[in-house]
């Protein structure tokens, strides 16, 4: 098979030289590690520190994987928004298992979360969802997500018919088929990259009320 590009991934190359992770430095939880960590993410100016990649799976261990933006998080987990008729959505009802990454390459850490999605309470979902810019809450009416359609002219046209039915100003109705999951962590890695793949991987694992971390070889 000939080659498609001159470039050559596996030349690329990068020593990461940052502070190490001791298990001393963690939070006494998962989650409060993770608000210093994304803290710091923000304060270091990363585009969408907030975006993580979803991954989920049929009940025959089919995944699929895509980028979403977390909307919140606290002790109970992880929560975005989605479309319940979309392919993610699907899977999480069938299947419940989820996984998130959060890619903080510029500082050469990841987050691995494992764990459960169950759906937000409607009344989080609609206090979000009126969070939402006006056009925001269009788009989630004018596309029925994972389904396919014709052409982009069909989503555009779907759009102007609602926002002709609702103005700027006025108020969308919350749609039904749209709302929140919480993901609610088994583990927990965080990831922090180090010179000669000597990286540093601690994980929290859910161990009944508690968390207990260990260490994983890179």
């Amino acid at each position: 098979m000939g080659h498609v590009t001159d470039l050559d991934p596996a030349a690329m190359r990068q020593q990461y030289r940052t502070t190490l992770l001791a298990e001393d430095d963690l939070a006494a939880t998962p989650m409060g590690q993770f608000a210093r960590w994304f803290k710091e993410a923000v304060a270091g100016g990363l585009h969408e520190p907030n975006a993580m990649v979803v991954a989920t799976a049929t009940p025959d261990g089919r995944p699929s994987t895509r980028t979403v933006l977390l909307k919140s998080y606290d002790e109970h987990g992880f929560v975005f928004f989605t479309n319940y008729a979309s392919r993610k959505a699907a899977e999480l009802t069938a299947n419940p298992y989820a996984s998130l990454l959060f890619p903080w390459h510029q500082l050469a850490r990841q987050v691995i979360v494992n764990g459960t999605a169950s759906r937000v309470p409607r009344a989080e979902t609609e206090r979000y969802f009126r969070s939402r810019p006006h056009g925001s809450q269009l788009g989630a009416w004018a596309s029925a997500q994972s389904t396919v359609i014709a052409s982009r002219s069909e989503l555009t046209a779907r759009y102007g018919e609602l926002a002709t039915r609702y103005p700027e100003g006025s108020e969308v109705p919350v749609p039904e088929h749209w709302g929140g999951f919480r993901v609610a962590p088994q583990t927990v890695e965080f990831w922090q990259g180090h010179e000669n793949r000597l990286h540093d991987r601690l994980r929290y694992v859910a161990d009944g009320a508690a968390w207990r971390v260990e260490r994983l070889a890179p």
